[in-house]
């Protein structure tokens, strides 16, 4: 049965079956018909969304970025007739990368693995809107081989950093490296631990939020807590209390999108520089000099500090600290000690 034929509720942000996602386009709606009645989220979108295939569907849903009646669902989600079904994909970026002189800070290299120090301000690969100037295209200058597993626009790059968060990052050198890595990201066996900089001084020596996320309907740049979303959990203590401030250690089980930022968001400790989940707290503060030197601080204080795994060859525990960057560490030690 066609698409108009199942869907009589059919409105002008509904496309046909078939449709391709053009760049730049308003995300995709579709609603489900009768026909359509327990068919699963995953397999409806596969046999309506032309030129994507089933694991980019998969991984779009798992980001939050299918939204059923309003809300993001599972790729096993069976479908009611009548369900409105939004999707939003991506722009195709660039169709291969290209290598660009951008220097790395390498932490350790082997014949498998890569650990690089990303700085603020450099996106991990190649999106929409972000053509080049990322840490891929500055990879694909500095070494001859890289695994393939990452794809074509993304080698070696196993996990991923937010564009102004700074910190250790592993890369893979070798397909089985690949493999091996992201086997151990999947099981959450990597030890990944941030240096984060909240506002207000916490009450408690540490603590955990095990609150679920999913991208926020309201603005689809940005996540945020939500029932129904995919499951996260990250653990956190007090490294150093200051006026105003305190300086946390967090500890990540899972790898959301944003994750670190909005679950202290959510505990009403927002990362300072966070301009997307801070709330407007950096914008509050009453020193006129501290207010300033966050504001030139032009970056949020969270920098991924250490990272360990097991060697994909010799299975080896390897565990690197990426030291702050100048700016965060100067920062540090201008801050007056308090709030004990």
């Amino acid at each position: 049965m066609s698409h108009e034929q199942d869907n009589p509720e059919t409105d002008a942000g509904t496309v046909a079956a078939g449709a391709a996602l053009e760049p730049g386009a308003e995300p995709l709606t579709f609603v489900a018909g009768a026909s359509d009645a327990g068919a699963r989220l995953d397999a409806f979108l596969a046999a309506r969304v032309e030129g994507v295939s089933r694991s980019t569907l998969k991984r779009v849903i798992d980001d939050g970025d299918v939204l059923v009646g309003g809300r993001a669902a599972k790729p096993s989600h069976k479908l009611k007739a009548g369900e409105r079904v939004e999707v939003e994909l991506p722009a195709p970026p660039p169709s291969e990368i290209e290598p660009e002189e951008i220097p790395l800070d390498i932490l350790h290299e082997d014949d498998e693995v890569v650990v690089v120090n990303k700085p603020a301000g450099l996106v991990v690969h190649p999106a929409s809107g972000v053509p080049g100037g990322t840490l891929a295209n500055a990879l694909a200058f500095h070494f001859a081989r890289l695994a393939p597993g990452g794809g074509a626009l993304r080698p070696g790059i196993v996990h991923r950093l937010d564009r102004d968060t700074s910190g250790a990052i592993v890369i893979a050198k070798t397909a089985r490296a690949h493999e091996h890595l992201s086997d151990q990201f999947r099981a959450r066996t990597v030890f990944k631990s941030y240096a984060a900089l909240v506002h207000g001084v916490t009450k408690e020596e540490k603590g955990k939020v095990e609150e679920p996320l999913a991208r926020d309907p309201r603005n689809r740049t940005r996540m945020a807590v939500a029932r129904g979303g995919r499951a996260a959990l990250s653990l956190w203590r007090v490294r150093g209390r200051y006026e105003r401030m305190t300086l946390l250690d967090v500890q990540i089980k899972t790898g959301r999108t944003h994750q670190i930022r909005v679950h202290l968001a959510w505990l009403k400790h927002p990362v300072v520089g966070d301009e997307s989940y801070g709330g407007g707290r950096d914008k509050t503060i009453a020193d006129p000099l501290l207010r300033a030197r966050v504001r030139g601080l032009g970056r949020q204080f969270l920098h991924a500090e250490r990272l360990g795994f097991h060697h994909p060859s010799t299975g080896e525990w390897l565990s690197l600290t990426a030291p702050l960057p100048p700016e965060l560490s100067d920062f540090l030690a201008a801050l007056e000690p308090g709030g004990n």
